[in-house]
């Protein structure tokens, strides 16, 4: 299991010198222009999310880069500068990314959800329709824009669908404000003359406070509230859900691939499915996530997480104030909904990373293990307590 420190990482992008070249693959050449490219500006919206908070911070370990973050409230541990600017005003949008007007490259993060997929899409296509116009009336010599999508793309937050889930999949008949982002970015690409590259992860895991969609937090704290009340850690979800094949995107590989996407010319236009590369079943997982808390594991037990663990705030801020971790919001520390659905989610859902790797990205991670390192390192930065 590689270990991603920033040196890590640099060590294993570097050119090798004379005598010392890896064998010739294309995923070592598509690893390679990574580092090749040459350096610009880099605009991340949704700067405080888990996906644009690690874009940020793997653009800021390259060598010459500028990397800038926009969101309304500067994130703590943001890489670069900070744009205060509510993306969904046109005018503000305008205004505030004047200060960005030296942007080559786009990371697109930002996120508003909404209740109805009208609404959805209303709110996101406009965000990154005031991004474009923002950066366009500021004279940006902008290349390249990276898009985030998900599984939505494939109906997975409908039930079933069709795994391994492909990119040339067909799009589903429901609106989809994916969909919709994608035609406008297309559109607006081909008339301004930049590139583009759509990313779809799914089950996001790395540390950003105030996101909903964040497993990672999910688990942490539930594991953390339920050892502190005494209890064994039982999977919370259904049983079906619990035999069934999921997988995730580590925020570190996936900034890792929206860096290789912005430099490699092959990904232009294309979308990509990046995933850690392996599945995992919440059956094997959830016994490993018990012996890293130093816990007792249990059978099952279905029960409704959002409810559940509303009324668990004292708890958590009993363990805040005796081993004195970050002060959060019990409110911006995890997106339960999200949790509970995912962990009721009874069907496969699992997607094909093999277009990105023929193109040249072949990162991959052993998701156990990487689940278990990241629980080691909130502990360290003190977000969650002590693992034993």
């Amino acid at each position: 299991m590689p270990n991603w420190s920033s040196a890590t990482v640099a060590d294993r992008f570097a050119v090798p010198s004379p005598g010392m070249e890896p064998p010739d693959t294309g995923a070592d050449e598509g690893v390679q222009s990574m580092t090749e490219q040459a350096a610009g500006s880099v605009l991340v919206t949704g700067a405080g999310g888990v996906i644009g908070a690690a874009a940020a911070a793997e653009y800021g370990r390259r060598p010459g880069w500028r990397v800038r973050g926009v969101s309304r409230r500067r994130p703590a541990d943001l890489a670069g500068e900070h744009l205060a600017v509510d993306l969904r005003d046109a005018d503000a949008a305008r205004d505030g990314l004047a200060a960005a007007a030296d942007t080559t490259h786009l990371v697109f993060g930002a996120y508003a959800e909404r209740p109805t997929a009208a609404e959805l899409s209303e709110v996101n296509v406009g965000m990154l329709r005031h991004t474009l116009d923002g950066l366009a009336a500021a004279g940006a010599p902008l290349e390249h824009v990276t898009l985030y999508q998900g599984g939505k793309a494939y109906g997975a937050h409908m039930g079933f669908f069709n795994t391994p889930a492909k990119e040339s999949d067909p799009r589903i008949v429901q609106p989809n404000f994916y969909y919709d982002q994608e035609d406008l970015l297309r559109e607006v690409a081909a008339e301004r003359g930049f590139r583009l590259t759509v990313l779809r992860p799914e089950g996001v895991i790395g540390y950003a406070v105030g996101n909903p969609m964040n497993l990672l937090m999910v688990i942490a704290v539930y594991a953390a509230i339920s050892k502190e009340l005494g209890q064994p850690l039982r999977f919370p979800g259904s049983l079906a859900a619990y035999d069934a094949l999921y997988q995730v995107t580590d925020a570190e590989l996936l900034a890792r691939a929206t860096v290789w996407a912005g430099g490699e010319p092959a990904a232009d236009g294309e979308v990509y499915n990046v995933t850690n590369g392996d599945q995992l079943r919440w059956r094997h997982l959830f016994p490993a996530f018990a012996r890293a808390f130093g816990m007792e594991s249990a059978e099952p037990q279905p029960v409704p997480l959002a409810e559940a663990m509303a009324g668990r705030r004292d708890v958590w801020e009993r363990l805040a104030a005796r081993h004195d971790l970050v002060p959060t919001p019990y409110e911006d520390l995890v997106g339960w909904d999200f949790g509970q659905f995912i962990f009721t989610s009874g069907f496969d859902n699992v997607s094909s990373t093999i277009k990105l790797r023929q193109a040249g990205f072949a990162d991959c991670l052993d998701t156990e293990e990487r689940f278990v390192e990241l629980f080691e390192q909130l502990a360290a930065r003190k977000v969650i307590p002590p693992l034993r």
